[in-house]
């Protein structure tokens, strides 16, 4: 995702989108540990969209 994409959406819609994420990474990661991941990048671009979408969710809530 981009970062203009993450901006746009609101609190909540944020916090839902990071629980996908993080689903979906515990499942790529379970397919890659049994050998099934052909490509692992997308592994490193999950968790960089996650980590993204926390530093925009925590500048909205307002925590430093």
């Amino acid at each position: 995702m981009k970062i203009k994409e993450i901006r746009a959406l609101g609190v909540n819609e944020l916090r839902q989108k990071t629980a996908e994420l993080k689903e979906e990474l515990f499942r790529l990661n379970i397919r890659h540990e049994s050998g099934q991941l052909e490509s692992t990048a997308m592994l490193g671009r999950l968790r960089k969209d996650i980590a993204r979408i926390k530093t925009v969710l925590k500048e909205k809530e307002g925590g430093n």
